[in-house]
């Protein structure tokens, strides 16, 4: 069995920072020391380096048909970005079509994945179309194919939006069996009405996008899912959370004793609406929804990740090259929705977030790694860095600094969401199951690398 010995770096967890080498044997974890004798196959040096869990990005999008084409990232090309960023696990989302059973939708996207992944990779189930017959397969997912968690939308009328009974009656089903609801909150109606007033206005510039989903139809919607969920005593997870006034439902619904699990994305951290306001077309690269917030929600969104209110970190990865976004160019509510961010997270966090005193090391570790991985099914196996644990590690050098730019990322994307962005810290060194992934910069593994992983059931967070 191959051995290899990462030494001299300094190990961080969600909980512990502290000096040692590491043997890993195959694929696992089996030794950790603060000094290891002995030789091995390959040797590691991390001197000067933190010796990070490898990332679990909870909220990719790759290959995704959507607004009358697809997210420019596959399975190949968005895998193997993320793993450059030190991203070792993704788990993306495969779409249940109208009409169409669920089961049908995760058979598509394991055809989309598979000999295709660099990293490994589960899915969230979105569903669109809940029935009877689609209540039926919910047992089946969960316990044979190791699917745990689903996705509903309170917005895209008409493609992807279910109303509150039929949410009511998934959250019912998919506690009976051990898994968890994830909400894409927005009021759906609202945004609609919206966006349908500044059409009529002759408003069609990048800009209207985000001022025809304002805060309020964020903050409403989460109100609304986490008031269903309290009626069932149901786990509920929000996803890419922007604004103060969402988090003030979420911390509302505390002083009743519910806990409700959010994840915010690194855009959402770092960029603010005034990029929709860049001279022609240029808006167009950050229009997502919800769409880019104030600098008040971005401070917001960073003191309730110290108070243990914003759980994870992921980035909603879902990008179009320029020419895609011009589909829109006459009409924002046309505009593909999404950004390329999967190759950055980390980094940006570690530069944005520790280096400037905002979260601590073991912090990053949590929203990065250990809490991902514990509401969807995959600790200890991954998440942290324990004996037995998959030997996913990230060697990240907090000396380096360099510039973010679309001409030395990875992700398959004709811009940069972080164009010109100086940061503190870089990714030198990643294994994915005790294999060298990447190594100064380069990639060490092919497409087809990464495996799909069962997940376990929901056991609470």
């Amino acid at each position: 069995m191959k051995k290899t010995l990462v030494r001299n770096g300094t190990i961080v967890t969600a909980t512990d920072t502290f000096q040692a080498d590491l043997l890993i044997e195959g694929e696992k974890v089996t030794a950790i020391s603060q000094r290891m004798s002995g030789t091995a196959d390959k040797e590691v040096d991390a001197s000067g380096c933190y010796v990070f869990p490898g990332g679990i990005d909870a909220h990719t999008h790759l290959d995704l048909p959507f607004m009358g084409t697809f997210s420019s990232d596959d399975f190949e090309t968005g895998t193997l970005a993320a793993l450059h960023g030190g991203t070792t696990t993704i788990i993306d989302f495969a779409f249940q079509s109208q009409g169409r059973t669920l089961k049908e939708g995760l058979t598509e996207w394991h055809q989309k994945a598979k000999g295709k992944a660099a990293c490994d990779y589960s899915f969230h189930l979105a569903v669109v179309d809940f029935n009877q017959k689609t209540r039926m397969e919910i047992r089946d997912l969960i316990e044979q194919e190791g699917i745990t968690s689903f996705k509903t939308f309170m917005a895209y009328k008409g493609a992807l939006m279910i109303d509150d009974r039929q949410m009511i009656g998934l959250m019912d089903e998919v506690k009976k069996w051990g898994g968890i609801v994830t909400v894409h909150a927005e009021n759906g109606d609202l945004a609609d009405s919206l966006i349908q007033m500044n059409r009529e206005k002759g408003n069609k510039a990048p800009r209207f996008h985000a001022l025809s989903r304002p805060e309020i139809v964020e903050a409403e919607a989460t109100g609304r899912a986490i008031d269903i969920a309290y009626a069932g005593n149901h786990p509920l997870y929000v996803v890419h959370m922007t604004c103060e006034g969402a988090l003030n439902r979420v911390k509302e619904a505390s002083k009743r004793n519910q806990r409700v699990l959010v994840e915010t994305c690194i855009q959402y951290l770092l960029l603010d609406d005034t990029y929709y306001d860049r001279p022609g077309f240029e808006g167009a690269k950050w229009v997502m929804s919800p769409p880019l917030r104030k600098p008040k929600d971005q401070e917001a969104l960073w003191r309730s990740m110290g108070q243990g209110m914003v759980h994870v970190v992921a980035t909603d990865h879902c990008p179009f090259c320029m020419n895609q976004k011009e589909m829109g160019k006459e009409d924002f509510s046309k505009i593909p929705n999404g950004a390329p961010g999967i190759e950055n997270r980390m980094e940006l966090l570690y530069s944005e977030g520790v280096e400037k005193g905002r979260i601590s090391l073991n912090k990053f570790v949590e929203v990065n790694c250990s809490n991902p991985a514990k509401i969807f099914g995959l600790y200890p196996k991954k998440g942290t860095i324990a004996l037995g644990s998959d030997a996913d590690l990230v060697i990240f050098d907090p000396r380096v600094e360099h510039t973010l730019s679309k001409e030395t990322q990875h992700m398959n994307c004709d811009y940069s969401s972080y164009e010109g962005w100086k940061v503190k810290g870089k990714v030198q060194t990643v294994l994915l199951r005790g294999t060298v992934a990447i190594e100064n910069g380069k990639s060490c593994v092919q497409k087809g690398f990464g495996q799909f992983l069962k997940r376990k059931k929901f056991e609470g967070f």
